[in-house]
This record gives C-alpha cells, sequence and structure tokens, in this order.
C-alpha cells in the first residue's frame, strides 16, 4: 500500500480544486457578440456555439436553432420569433422551445420540426413570412449526392431550410445544415452569412469558399464547424473583400 503524506493530499486536494474551479470558470464564459449596424438600428447577434446564434433588435430577439446543449440561455429574454431550420437534435431542442416562449412568440420551422412543436408554423424554400418588421425568406438547404457522398444524404433535399432576415435593408442569411448548393450559389445582395463547415455533414472549406465567391456576402461567419481548422477558410478567401470573422461556433 502506498502511503501519502499529507502535504502531498493537501497538493493533490488542491489541484483538484483548482481544475474545478477552472472548468467552472471557463463553462461561466458568457457568449460573444457583434454589433451590425443598418437603416433602422443596430443588430446585436449573440454566438451561442454550433448553429444557436440570437439577434436582438429594437427590443425584438429572435433564436434561431437554441439548443441547451451548446450554452447558458437563463439570462436572456424570452423569444419574439425562434427559427428552426431541420429537424436534428443540434438544431432542435423542444424543451428549451417551451421555456424561451411566450404567448405571442411566432416558431417557424421547417416542416418535420414543425409536427414537434405546438403551434409552429412551417416555411418552405422559396416562401416568405413578415414577422412585425423582419421579412423571413426560406432558403433550401441540403446535401448534394455526388461521387463524394454517395448514396442518402445526411440532409436530403426537400426537408431542411435555411433562412434570410432582412433587417432594415440589410439581409441575413442563416445557411443550417446544407452544401453549397446551386440555390445558395445564386443568392444576391447578402450581407451577413453563416455558413456551416464541417464533414462529412456539410461543407469542406473549400466549399464554404466556392459558395462565398459566388454570391459575395460582406461578412461572413463559419459556424457548426466543429474540429474543422478555420484558418482554411481564412486563407482561402484572404484577398476576396469577403470579411471572414471566426467566432467560437464549434
Amino acid at each position: 500500500m502506498i502511503k501519502i503524506s499529507l502535504s502531498a493530499k493537501r497538493v493533490i486536494l488542491l489541484t483538484l480544486i483548482l481544475n474545478v474551479m477552472v472548468f467552472h470558470a471557463k463553462s461561466q464564459t458568457p457568449p460573444s457578440s457583434d454589433i451590425i449596424v443598418t437603416g433602422t438600428g443596430n443588430v446585436e447577434i449573440t454566438f451561442i456555439g454550433h448553429g444557436s446564434l440570437i439577434f436582438r433588435m429594437d427590443n425584438m430577439n429572435i433564436y434561431i436553432d437554441p439548443v441547451s446543449g451548446f450554452g447558458d440561455y437563463s439570462g436572456f429574454p424570452k423569444a419574439d420569433l425562434i427559427l428552426v431550420t431541420h429537424e436534428h437534435s443540434d438544431h432542435l431542442d423542444t424543451d428549451l422551445i417551451g421555456q424561451l416562449r411566450k404567448e405571442n412568440t411566432v416558431i417557424i420551422c421547417n416542416g418535420t420540426a414543425a409536427s414537434k412543436v405546438k403551434g409552429a408554423r412551417v416555411l418552405q424554400a422559396g416562401e416568405s413570412q413578415l414577422i412585425k418588421d423582419v421579412k423571413v425568406e426560406g432558403v433550401a438547404a441540403y446535401n448534394i449526392v455526388n461521387m463524394r457522398s454517395p448514396g442518402q444524404p445526411f440532409h436530403p433535399k426537400g426537408v431542411g431550410v435555411g433562412y434570410i432576415l432582412d433587417f432594415g435593408g440589410k439581409k441575413f442569411y442563416i445557411a443550417g445544415d446544407t452544401e453549397n448548393t446551386p440555390e445558395m450559389k445564386a443568392l444576391k445582395n447578402i450581407d451577413v452569412a453563416f455558413l456551416p463547415m464541417n464533414l462529412p455533414y456539410t461543407m469542406t472549406p473549400e466549399m464554404v469558399a466556392d459558395a462565398a465567391l459566388a454570391f459575395r456576402p460582406k461578412i461572413l461567419y463559419p459556424y457548426h464547424y466543429g474540429e474543422t481548422n478555420t484558418d482554411r477558410i481564412v486563407q482561402l478567401l484572404k484577398d476576396s473583400g469577403i470579411d471572414v470573422r471566426i467566432r467560437n461556433l464549434k
């Protein structure tokens, strides 16, 4: 039996306490935010993590794919609008939606997710709705079946949906889980884009760059990127004139 001295025990105990304190401090770090100026006021974008975002403008609180596993929502206000891109568990959290919604909260989803959320509206690709002063437009979100991803894709065409939000004349595109589809590459006048970047589910940095160079958003946020090397997309778009912003959106 190995004997441990009292001083050694104290060192071990202190180390354990410090490790717990560091972990707790990291877990309590608030998410970062950026401010985007529009013609009718500022939009504050809060980066919860992964595919989860919050947009706030003129006391309107918009939640994109809110999922409790990616951040602490307890300090945020109730939602005026909740948008869900598709039904996968890292994008749809029905319990959290129940906590965030209030009596007049509008919830917009793809068809499958809407069937799981009471009172949700369905928005399909190509359709749009006006919620207060915000226009919400649906964009197709899917994997392209090709030699890289043969067989049934993770995100079949016609199921998921991305969203374009028009705040004060500026357009914000949240792509959802998708590849660099023809519909994405045909977009026009996008000011801010969130594009997913993690194989085998969405895109490589090269595919993100291909899409971004096609529709040329002014600002690009790679998101839902897991362990993908974000330096690569910065390098690929270095001289493009596109402002690539890396935030904690693993």
